[in-house]
């Protein structure tokens, strides 16, 4: 399989899960455009990526930005979005509600904007992939916001693939990577959350960000799904 000729566009493509799956799909013919709220994040991108891929700074909370960077975009095959920020996790006893639908804009609501902005610009044959998680299916304490925009992301997917048949729309659903994800978290504290997770995980790491990219490519590739959720986790669901 391959996505010579394709276009591609990965939103949240400049870090981390998006940054490797802009790379990998160049990698295999793909014209690649990348976008992200950050313009110093795209920069730093652009100079690590082939040259087929180009990007732009898009406040991908704004819909009337998100809009306008699709009216300005041709044609293409493909949306991918992994934009996030670093997780919001909060006690219920002590939740901050203000906080809580916050985390809700960005991944929810950012990914249904884009949906919604994008659809009629992917041409037939093309397809959608969206960015779920694992915690949906196994919280821990603490993770009852984060879980819950697993789940809508869940519920977003299958509706979608049934309201904008042809089209196709997958998810991802990762478990713990090595990613910019757990930034707010130190060096330290980073590390030992890598080490403590792979010690359970029936593979025995974490996962990479090449893993999971993997998977994107692999949804944009496969004609025949659609409304599915590919789940990438070493096996945390099972321990």
């Amino acid at each position: 399989m391959s996505l010579q000729d394709q276009r591609v566009v990965v939103l949240g493509g400049t870090s981390g899960i998006g940054l490797a799956t802009a790379h990998l799909a160049a990698t295999q013919g793909a014209t690649v455009i990348v976008a992200s709220s950050n313009p110093e994040s795209v920069k730093r991108a652009l100079d690590t990526l082939p040259a087929t891929v180009s990007g732009e700074a898009v406040d991908l909370t704004d819909a009337a930005a998100v809009k306008g960077f699709f009216d300005r975009l041709d044609p293409f095959d493909h949306l991918i979005f992994t934009a996030g920020e670093p997780l919001t996790l909060l006690e219920v006893e002590s939740m901050d509600l203000a906080r809580a639908r916050q985390a809700f804009q960005l991944r929810y609501f950012g990914a249904l904007g884009a949906v919604s902005s994008a659809a009629s610009k992917i041409r037939r044959g093309g397809s959608v992939v969206l960015t779920t998680g694992a915690a949906g299916d196994r919280p821990s304490p603490g993770w009852s916001v984060a879980a819950s925009i697993c789940g809508a992301m869940d519920s977003l997917v299958r509706a979608l693939a049934v309201e904008l048949s042809p089209l196709r729309v997958n998810a991802v659903k990762p478990g713990v990577v090595r990613s910019p994800l757990w930034s707010d978290l130190s060096v330290e504290d980073q590390q030992t959350l890598y080490d403590e997770t792979a010690r359970l995980l029936p593979v025995g790491r974490v996962g990479e960000v090449t893993d999971i990219a993997e998977t994107y490519v692999y949804l944009m590739n496969q004609g025949y799904a659609t409304g599915t959720i590919v789940t990438v986790d070493g096996g945390h669901v099972l321990v």
